[in-house]
């Protein structure tokens, strides 16, 4: 089980502890998901989940090892090690600790608004995207490699381009909850749907950040959404099979994210939003520019004279109507 998943365990905690990205509880979650996910579980898998999960349980912090330990509880087949570990079970005794309830946690007051900063003030009223801007910021970011990438994002924290809205709170934390099973499940079409749903991305777009070898655009879309790290780990190592067995890129990608600020991924945003325009401008401009010579040309026909220049008209006299 943890071999086809984790080939690189061992590596990716050794270059956790020494680069500062702490994966191990993403790590303990995406293992404990995996085992609960099946019914029976060969004594390989069995051994392996043990010595993984008590070697993690300690390392962690208490919210993670809350979820592992509400899911362990009422799995049947948790190995006893794992339980002792977890308090679940008596040491000398081969009986499960009744849990107790929980206790109902007061409804936090909602935290007053903050006032935006004079910079943020004059930055929000800075110029909008134009839609060719856009589409050159869109077309250079999936042009660009990995370092390149990680310079554009960089950079666009300090552009005076007006960034796009927060997503709502509310539909955000849905569409993270709906990603993540979609992840797990390998169900791409729903994440591109829900991805594109949430963000209000036209479908080639959002088809185009999930199709992504390098992950940024995926980086970019969680930031936006305001994703917890341990969240954007989770869908790396499921959604993205290439990523998540390499030590290298579940690093790299993990920092890229923790560093990558808030105004970047929402400018990012703007763009993808603002190439669609674009795109659809150039699609209907030849049309657009035909109408425009055809009305030209009607207008140019009606006023045209209906006699020409240097002739006179001939004059009637007498009864016979002669002309002269």
């Amino acid at each position: 089980m943890t071999k086809s998943l984790f080939p690189g365990f061992d590596g990716l905690m050794t270059l956790s502890r020494r680069e500062g990205v702490d994966v191990r509880p993403t790590l303990l979650r995406v293992l404990t998901d995996l085992y609960v996910q099946a019914s029976t579980h060969t004594e390989d898998e069995q051994r392996q989940f043990i010595e993984l999960a008590t070697r993690l349980i300690d390392q962690v912090d208490d919210a993670t090892r809350a979820s592992v330990k509400a899911k362990l509880a009422i799995y049947p087949h948790t190995p006893v090690p794992v339980l002792q570990k977890l308090g679940l079970v008596a040491a000398q005794e081969g009986r499960r600790v009744p849990l107790a309830r929980a206790i109902p946690q007061p409804t936090p007051a909602p935290s007053p608004a903050r006032t935006p900063t004079d910079a943020e003030a004059r930055m929000a009223a800075n110029m909008a995207m134009q839609p060719k801007e856009a589409a050159e910021i869109h077309d250079m970011f999936f042009g660009a490699d990995a370092s390149q990438r990680a310079l554009i994002l960089q950079n666009l924290a300090q552009t005076p381009l007006k960034a796009a809205p927060r997503i709502p709170t509310v539909h955000a934390k849905r569409a993270i909850q709906v990603l993540e099973m979609a992840a797990i499940a390998g169900d791409v079409d729903s994440f591109a749907h829900e991805l594109g749903d949430t963000l209000i991305l036209p479908s080639r777009v959002a088809a185009q950040i999930v199709d992504d070898a390098g992950g940024e655009a995926l980086a970019v879309a969680a930031r936006a959404l305001d994703m917890p790290s341990p969240n954007f780990q989770r869908i790396l190592l499921f959604f993205k099979p290439a990523i998540g067995t390499s030590v290298n890129e579940v690093y790299r990608l993990s920092r890229l994210y923790d560093r990558l600020s808030d105004r970047s991924a929402l400018v990012m945003l703007a763009a993808w939003r603002g190439s669609t325009l674009a795109v659809t401008r150039a699609k209907y401009q030849p049309s657009l520019h035909d109408s425009e010579r055809q009305r030209a040309r009607g207008a140019s026909s009606q006023s045209r004279p209906s006699v020409q220049p240097g002739s006179s008209p001939a004059v009637r006299t007498g009864s016979s109507g002669s002309e002269r």
